[in-house]
């Protein structure tokens, strides 16, 4: 008997030189034995924080010619799709209407979705993406990674305290996600300002029709670099440890922060390294080790524990 594979269909940007969008998604996932398709929503030589890129953006229509081509040859049966950055009002309702036929075809299929809008209190995508995620996307997505800025504009609610984060994502659940996990947030750490806070919750269909649901909290130690495609990281892997661990958010959890901080210190130690004492990393330097990171992928040694909130 052959084991079922897993197919993934992941939409998201593609750059010639480093890790971002699918090449940061595709590669672990495969390492883990998921059948990864890739349509590149973009297609640059590298990521824009370099001095340059060049390339070119796949429109709606392009998309839809692609996907019109998987469903000519009856190839367009998936488990999940993932999908990361974008910034066109068309190509992210086209990118809807496709979850949602894919749906129609396999009712199990899983959306992954990471509303990428922006951080720190300022969005980075233009203002008209914004209603699509929150009255299109969101409610079609079963796995959602916003960080804590992309989570109160969702929901239109500030989040200052625990109580406040446990609410929005109370109300995230309502809009259609059954699993939640803010990435990041200002909220204080237990173990001081040196680390930051990340939230999640699961809610689960128990045997006798009942609603069950688990939350957790994590502390994540703070890195003083910027990294591109850990977002994109992150999405694919807590996919990965959520298949292997569906009603098990902590675990699965536990699994995918364990990997971006084997990632992260692989990375930034190589980059210290190349940039010299006192000398500050550039881009090139700071592209994710992930090839070099793949035991770590395989089998994450559990670094960072995850608490369950009883509220």
């Amino acid at each position: 008997m052959h084991e079922m594979e897993c197919r993934v269909l992941s939409i998201q940007s593609h750059v010639v030189r480093g890790y971002v969008g699918n090449k940061s998604a595709s590669f672990p996932l495969q390492v883990l034995g998921f059948e990864v398709d890739s349509i590149n929503s973009v297609q640059f030589s590298n990521h824009t924080g370099y001095s340059h890129w060049k390339g070119q953006v796949l429109t709606a229509d392009e998309l839809h010619v692609l996907y019109e081509g998987i469903k000519l040859n009856n190839v367009h049966h998936y488990d999940y799709v993932l999908t990361g950055y974008t910034r066109d009002t068309s190509f992210l309702e086209m990118v809807v209407d496709i979850i949602q036929e894919l749906k129609r075809a396999n009712p199990n299929l899983v959306y992954v979705c990471d509303p990428v809008l922006g951080d720190h209190g300022s969005m980075y995508v233009p203002q008209n993406l914004h209603p699509v995620y929150k009255n299109k996307v969101v409610p079609v997505a079963d796995i959602i990674t916003p960080n804590q800025f992309e989570a109160e504009l969702l929901t239109g609610k500030n989040i200052s305290t625990e109580k406040d984060a446990v609410e929005v994502m109370d109300l995230l659940h309502k809009m259609g996600p059954d699993t939640v996990v803010i990435t990041s947030s200002d909220l204080p750490s237990h173990l001081g300002d040196r680390f930051l806070v990340s939230l999640g919750s699961q809610r689960t269909m128990m045997p006798d029709g009942t609603r069950s649901t688990q939350r957790v909290r994590m502390e994540i130690p703070k890195v003083d670099a910027v990294f591109v495609g850990t977002g994109d990281l992150f999405a694919a892997m807590l996919l990965a440890w959520t298949h292997h661990y569906p009603n098990d958010l902590k675990t699965a959890c536990e699994k995918t922060f364990s990997v971006m901080h084997h990632v992260i210190q692989r990375t930034i130690s190589y980059a210290h390294e190349l940039a010299g004492p006192g000398r500050r990393p550039s881009p090139p330097q700071l592209e994710l080790r992930m090839v070099q990171s793949k035991a770590d992928i395989e089998d994450p040694a559990i670094v960072m524990e995850a608490t369950v909130l009883t509220l």
